[in-house]
């Protein structure tokens, strides 16, 4: 209408009340999907696991090596992020982090975490459920030194998870990392933490276009560290 002002909706953009719809439109588990009989898998889920790992990098999944790290405070409120596996060994599942950034300061408090793997293009998770070690000072010294000079220096600010008032602050502080670095190329700063995630359950979730997903459960067992395992209902 003539003198009508209102902007006009963005061309694409669903309706609020259209996103259910859009959502359900979506393709989900496309496959191609990899089979898996849960018969055959080993009784370690570390084998297992490095099995999956290998075919997601084999088949180019992006960023295979990315994981969920949910962790929780002391009041049981639950807080997630992305994070990258730096290792993974007979121990468990590595990651790095600031001591004092939340997850950080919560896992001091509450030392256990459940991370996850979404392999999406195989239609795989792995989920994990553990206790969680802080490793020593030198480990996590020689954690931090081995990043690249950019990781390092975000690394060196220490104030991960705090409020900005400013964005240029972020600019200054990496310059100002980037000089001491160059002055000091040996220097960890004191908080920065290497994390492992002990396992005491593992979860392998493989998709089925008919929504008949193959879970397979391993929870630890014994004092032996043994394993028992089982399928789930999808």
């Amino acid at each position: 209408m003539p003198g009508d002002q209102s902007a006009p909706e963005p061309q694409g953009a669903p309706a609020e009340d259209g996103i259910r719809d859009l959502l359900r439109g979506l393709p989900v588990f496309a496959g191609p999907l990899p089979g898996f009989d849960p018969a055959a898998a080993p009784d370690d889920p570390a084998e297992l696991f490095l099995e999956w790992f290998t075919a997601a990098l084999r088949d180019g999944v992006p960023e295979p090596h990315a994981m969920t790290v949910a962790t929780a405070d002391q009041a049981g409120a639950p807080s997630a992020r992305v994070v990258i596996m730096k290792d993974f060994t007979q121990r468990g599942w590595w990651f790095a982090t600031t001591t004092t950034s939340r997850k950080g300061r919560e896992l001091a408090a509450n030392p256990a975490a459940a991370l996850l793997f979404h392999w999406g293009p195989q239609g795989r998770q792995v989920r994990v459920r553990g206790s969680v070690e802080l490793a020593s000072p030198e480990q996590c010294a020689a954690d931090f030194l081995a990043r690249p000079l950019e990781s390092r220096v975000a690394g060196l600010h220490g104030r991960q998870s705090r409020p900005l008032a400013d964005p240029a602050e972020v600019d200054r502080a990496a310059d100002r990392g980037r000089e001491l670095l160059e002055r000091e190329p040996g220097l960890a700063p004191g908080d920065w933490g290497l994390y492992v995630v002990s396992p005491a359950e593992v979860e392998f979730w493989q998709a089925d276009p008919d929504r008949r997903h193959t879970r397979l459960h391993y929870s630890r067992t014994g004092p032996d560290g043994s394993w028992e395992r089982g399928l789930l209902w999808p």
